[in-house]
């Protein structure tokens, strides 16, 4: 049963102006393991972007605020996103499922998210 969905786009040089004027800004928002995932690629900016959309889908899926760093985004061995969360985020969820997709272009991220339960 769908509980709830989310969807979220940002502009990716958004990400780039906050990292330019907080230089703590990827350690506030990004887990340490997102963090150099998409650091170790050369379209850092579109990925950080991609899971900052995916955080605000989460949060709007669930009905709720998050800490961001609670919700952590990494891609499974196939590269498919998968949602750990942790804290009030894990709360929220309860027994449920979060599914989640992210796509981006030089521009913008999206990211939309559903959540399930059995």
């Amino acid at each position: 049963m769908i509980i709830g969905i989310g969807t979220d786009i940002i502009e990716v040089n958004r990400i780039k102006d906050c990292l330019a004027r907080h230089p703590k800004f990827t350690e506030r928002v990004f887990t340490d393991a997102e963090t150099a995932y998409c650091f170790s690629h050369a379209g850092w900016a579109e990925r950080l972007a991609g899971r900052f959309a995916a955080k605000e889908a989460i949060a709007k899926a669930l009905g709720t605020r998050l800490r961001w760093r609670d919700v952590e985004v990494l891609p499974d061995a196939a590269g498919k996103p998968v949602v750990h969360l942790r804290n009030k985020a894990a709360e929220a969820l309860g027994k449920g499922r979060v599914l989640v997709s992210i796509s981006h272009c030089r521009t913008h991220a999206v990211a939309y998210a559903i959540v399930v339960s059995d």
